[in-house]
């Protein structure tokens, strides 16, 4: 190595990363901004059941979340619970950098006690407004206080919580409404800012894309294949609660905006993307190719017509068949069996630290 060439700084993080949300992506955005190469440790079910109760991804499901976030480099599976010197120089690791929240074990210890000590530990911003707690409870109580219709839409609820759901000032459950605040700046610092180049296959998908999981990875992973420019239509939390039904979306649109905008395989989003692919957007976004999920239900518009009519038309409508049969339903029914009779323990495990 040349004497003027610069060692890349390698960084550290680790966690559990269960349901992987935006707010997990934030802070390995910000680790990542901190240094040249991020690699995040990610602690197994069993750990976790020790010191938080049982997590709602597997550590499969959270180990290819986490591969599938554009700021990581690498993942390591099945790191201790508490961060060592020996793991930081294991993986040639500067430092660890975490949220600004305390974690602690099941024993009341601080997870970082150990590199805090010695100096190799950095701080970034936790994201305001999301934890997995509460996107647990928005499902469990079917609550629509998450997002808004109408003249009410970007409505910023008043009550407050010092730290979001997480002590005693905050609203029980936790879950009374999303206190995320969306900004221009926030969505700038997950978008790539690219343009498509010139003969460049552009591939066009939407959806609501809610519970951001490892079956929407797959999918997307699979869509990007198809060309080179990935573009995501999101549709509106009206237009999904409309063919959904419930309390759907979980996540609302902001929240599902930057949860896919930090996905590896996607360019681009389309944020409140008209349901029907229309002669505009594809003229727009110069779309090569539409594509859906093979085994994901297509409703028909308002008005009773196939929302993919005109690129069915124009023969550039391709089915695709991820492998992966997971959907937002299928994760919202495994919580409801498994959290719902052990709500009390688990909200209580939890509290520690989301």
């Amino acid at each position: 190595m040349s004497e003027n060439k610069k060692r890349p700084v390698r960084v550290w993080c680790d966690g559990c990363y269960d349901m992987v949300h935006f707010g997990h992506a934030n802070s390995l955005r910000q680790a990542k901004a901190l240094g040249d190469v991020l690699i995040v440790g990610i602690h197994s079910d069993e750990e976790i059941a020790k010191h938080k109760g049982p997590p709602v991804f597997t550590q499969e499901e959270r180990y290819k979340m986490v591969k599938g976030i554009k700021w990581v480099d690498e993942v390591v599976k099945n790191v201790p619970y508490i961060t060592t010197l020996e793991t930081l120089d294991k993986y040639d690791c500067d430092f660890c950098v975490h949220g600004d929240d305390i974690t602690l074990t099941a024993d009341g210890v601080d997870s970082y006690h150990l590199v805090k000590a010695a100096g190799r530990y950095k701080e970034v911003e936790r994201t305001r407004g999301v934890s997995t707690t509460d996107i647990v409870g928005r499902m469990l109580l079917l609550t629509r206080e998450h997002f808004r219709r109408g003249e009410r839409e970007y409505e910023v609820e008043r009550r407050q919580s010092t730290s979001l759901g997480l002590d005693h000032t905050a609203t029980v459950p936790f879950t009374a409404c999303s206190q995320f605040l969306p900004t221009s700046r926030k969505i700038i610092q997950f978008s790539e800012g690219m343009e498509p180049q010139k003969g460049d296959v552009v591939v066009y998908v939407a959806g609501a894309f809610d519970l951001f999981h490892t079956g929407h990875l797959d999918f997307l992973k699979k869509a990007k294949e198809q060309g080179d420019f990935l573009i995501v239509g999101l549709h509106t939390d009206p237009t999904v609660n409309r063919y959904k039904g419930s309390n759907y979306p979980i996540m609302n649109l902001h929240e599902r905006v930057l949860s896919v905008l930090a996905c590896r395989y996607v360019n681009e989003v389309v944020i409140g993307a008209p349901y029907a692919v229309t002669e505009e957007l594809m003229s727009h976004f110069k779309v090569s190719l539409v594509c859906h999920g093979s085994k994901t239900p297509i409703s028909d518009d308002t008005d009773g017509s196939d929302p993919y009519e005109l690129p069915k038309r124009k023969n550039i409508f391709k089915l695709l068949d991820s492998g992966n049969s997971t959907t937002t339903e299928t994760i919202v029914e495994r919580i409801i069996k498994h959290r719902i009779t052990l709500l009390p323990d688990y909200f209580h495990h939890r509290l520690l630290l989301d």
